[in-house]
């Protein structure tokens, strides 16, 4: 994506003195931090859900009131999308806007606000994503049961449960985990409206991802309780390649919240050996099966890491002291330097399969004492890999908000 993001700020100055700031440097880190939205309760997508048009121009966030759409050049906010909806994400290839309002799956073109009906999906049925040439739709079945009318609710919205993190999330997947309801994954033809399913099983599919250069790949999980669960999975879209990506081999062993990079080569996670005490962010590339894992230290845990556009650079919006970190002072927004440490394993040990190992050099970005992290902030890599953006109500309301990083030289991004 071109570097557009050159946010202007002579817009943003306060209105009154009492209200909390739009722009400051932050003084513990010495990054500028700036406010992108400007209504109360606005927030930036789910962490792996893409926000940004093709050209890296605009970037959508949800409001109380529907969609908008950020300019990152301007900072004007357009509202795209009125009511009540869940969005699934930005397309790839049209920038249309993916949403289901009552069922039925829409698109809008946040430029033009042409709206077109996608599918109507019958109960059970719940739309998760689209592949990068926006030609398939993905998503999950529940099989008709006493229970399929909460799971609706719960399925429709793990993202939902992703929008904020209510203190009982914990205990709610731990009650969906047990129900063991029937459950597929479904791809469905947008424009023949032929639908495909495959993965018949009693696990709770979730998590769907399509990658985001190969419109046949989907990354999915077995969600429910990490410590219980083989997660994180890959599927053809023709039902082939069912892949367990991470193989557990100690026990508590945990990794999840997965991700793919911006060149669909490599799925990260958050890999815990065992859970809750020693951290890796880890990678696997889908094309050699090369492993990398990057350590990291107990406050430096995040509940989402993410990956720069070029795949320089990690993010980690840090978390509390209540989570499974349980890190002293972790209630930080860090950028990481990824180092690869050398192989002097010599010719005589065949390394190319074995996992490579590497460490994470932090910065601290942002100070989140102030944030409450049963809101989950998600941060995100700007299109142009300069700013990282952020949902927070560290200020009252949760807002959206980018803090600036620093070019190589020192030099600020812009």
């Amino acid at each position: 994506m071109p570097a557009v993001c050159a946010f202007t700020l002579s817009a943003w100055a306060e209105s009154a003195t009492n209200q909390p700031p739009t722009e400051w440097i932050d003084p513990a880190t010495g990054h500028r931090v700036i406010q992108l939205s400007r209504e109360p309760g606005s927030q930036s997508l789910y962490f792996n859900l893409n926000p940004f048009t093709p050209d890296g121009r605009k970037m959508v966030i949800t409001t109380p009131t529907g969609i908008s759409a950020i300019n990152l050049q301007t900072l004007e906010i357009d509202q795209v999308v009125t009511g009540r909806v869940h969005v699934l994400m930005v397309g790839h290839r049209t920038g249309q806007v993916y949403y289901l309002r009552n069922r039925i799956l829409y698109a809008t073109d946040p430029n033009t606000k042409a709206t077109r009906e996608v599918v109507a999906l019958p109960p059970g049925e719940v739309a998760v994503t689209v592949n990068s040439d926006e030609t398939l739709l993905a998503g999950t079945i529940t099989g008709r049961s006493a229970a399929v009318t909460n799971e609706e609710k719960v399925g429709f919205g793990l993202n939902r449960l992703m929008s904020g993190q209510p203190r009982g999330k914990a205990r709610n997947i731990e009650a969906r985990f047990d129900q063991h309801l029937p459950m597929e994954l479904f791809f469905l033809d947008i424009q023949t409206g032929e639908v495909k399913k495959y993965d018949r099983c009693h696990d709770w599919l979730n998590h769907l991802q399509f990658s985001p250069t190969d419109p046949h790949l989907l990354l999915f999980c077995h969600e429910g309780p990490w410590h219980k669960v083989d997660r994180i999975w890959t599927i053809r879209t023709d039902g082939t390649h069912l892949t367990l990506i991470h193989k557990r081999t100690m026990a508590m062993e945990i990794a999840g919240h997965e991700f793919w990079s911006a060149d669909g080569q490599t799925i990260w996670y958050d890999l815990q050996t065992p859970r809750g005490e020693d951290f890796w962010v880890a990678g696997y590339n889908v094309t050699t099966g090369a492993r990398t894992w990057y350590h990291l230290q107990r406050n430096e845990w995040s509940v989402h890491f993410n990956v720069s556009p070029d795949g320089k650079l990690f993010s980690g919006d840090g978390g509390d002291e209540n989570m499974v970190a349980h890190a002293p002072d972790g209630r930080w927004l860090y950028l990481f330097h990824p180092e690869l440490l050398p192989d002097q394993s010599g010719p005589e040990i065949d390394s190319k399969h074995l996992i490579r190992p590497g460490v994470f050099h932090s910065e601290k970005l942002v100070n989140m004492a102030k944030h409450d992290y049963a809101l989950e902030p998600n941060a995100r890599f700007s299109p142009d890999g300069k700013w990282i953006i952020f949902r927070s109500d560290m200020n009252g309301a949760s807002q959206v908000y980018a803090v600036e990083l620093k070019c190589a030289d020192g030099k600020p991004g812009y």
